[in-house]
């Protein structure tokens, strides 16, 4: 599904802008909205996964609907209908996302959930920049044609699904299971302060690293030719994907506010160099940075929800999580985008280096009032 969905997101940036005239403001909305919304559908289809003690059905329909969606890229005549299929397309995300977390929590067990948190982004990952290149060979090979690449990524969509369907077993539920309200107030406060703690952490995290959509328009800003802009995401994958596991590993025998905080200063760095300038080397270094800082952090971010949520409510758990997220990231990108077309790449890039430094003081504060070590 990663290959289906990065072959249409590493060129839609460029189609809106390019094709349906889209301003970065455009940019910045469509995406917004779409994480925004595909966060705020994880918290039901979350909280659906815990109390019917089964994760898989979810899992099946939100892949199905990802691939289903597809067709309407290649077809969009507007800019409607492109942000149409992208609210569809991350609703289908939305389905999937937290009974597949949860499911991962489940099988894997409790002294390795960063490694396998880490494992399960880097292979998502390799996904996400094997499409990036099979979009740039096609676009070299069909001269800029947009919509024939998008009409190709519909093939490994439907593929994802059925993987899923015929390949993927699911453990029974633990026994005993009872279904309740997952979002009651008793259920709720089970949850515990260890587990918002994360989620105002992860929020923080969002507000400072807004849409890699931004990492592609930034790489037209270079001169590169336009079938050629999708390698920024492939490098920046293929960093993330190589870094993920190791990090993942390394979350299960270090303090986790240590490698929060270390994962914040690499995206300083990277904000810091992707503002400098837009020669080739300049941007490849931020872009790798950028991979990094996400190897760090993301997978690690899984695990300490693992760790903090009951067994039972862990759907539930990853839901809330992604729905704080996805309004920071709508705030997030719609700043970047008001920045790019007010002041330009350079001042959206400093933004971002000073929403991380805040979020770093801030986390360093709170790892002290719980007893951490940053």
């Amino acid at each position: 599904m990663d290959i289906s969905s990065e072959m249409i997101h590493s060129l839609l940036p460029l189609f809106m802008v390019t094709t349906l005239g889209a301003s970065a403001l455009a940019v910045g909305l469509v995406e917004g909205l779409a994480e925004c919304t595909a966060l705020v559908v994880k918290v039901f289809s979350g909280a659906l996964s815990d109390y019917w003690g089964r994760r898989k059905g979810l899992a099946v329909a939100g892949y199905a609907l990802g691939a289903l969606t597809k067709p309407l890229f290649a077809l969009a005549p507007t800019m409607g209908v492109v942000l149409t299929a992208r609210m569809l397309d991350r609703v289908g995300k939305g389905i999937r996302g937290a009974p597949r977390d949860a499911l991962v929590a489940d099988i894997a067990p409790p002294a390795l959930r960063g490694a396998a948190f880490g494992l399960r982004q880097s292979l998502d990952t390799v996904g996400a920049f094997v499409g990036p290149l099979l979009a740039v060979g096609l676009m070299l090979l069909w001269a800029d044609e947009f919509r024939a690449v998008f009409w190709v990524a519909v093939v490994p969509g439907l593929l994802a699904v059925a993987l899923l369907i015929f390949a993927v077993r699911e453990p029974p539920p633990a026994a005993g299971h009872r279904r309740s309200n997952p979002v009651s107030r008793a259920n709720l406060a089970r949850l515990g302060m260890p587990y918002w703690w994360v989620v105002g952490v992860g929020a923080v995290f969002t507000l400072a690293r807004f849409s890699e959509a931004f990492l592609v328009l930034r790489a037209q800003q270079a001169g590169i030719p336009l079938a050629l802009v999708p390698l920024v995401m492939v490098a920046m994958n293929a960093v993330y994907a190589v870094s993920a596991y190791p990090f993942g590993a390394l979350s299960d025998r270090m303090s986790h506010p240590t490698l929060l905080a270390l994962g914040l200063v690499v995206l300083i760095a990277a904000d810091l160099v992707l503002a400098t300038g837009t020669q080739w080397g300049v941007l490849l270094a931020g872009v790798v940075l950028w991979g990094v800082h996400m190897g760090m952090t993301q997978g690690l971010l899984a695990s300490m929800i693992a760790h903090a949520a009951p067994p039972d409510l862990r759907g539930t758990a990853y839901g809330f999580f992604n729905l704080v997220s996805g309004l920071a990231m709508l705030a997030a990108s719609l700043i970047a985008g008001l920045l790019w077309d007010s002041f330009g790449a350079t001042a959206t890039f400093h933004a971002g280096a000073i929403f991380c430094g805040l979020a770093l003081a801030g986390l360093i504060a709170q790892a002290r009032t719980i007893g951490g070590n940053p």
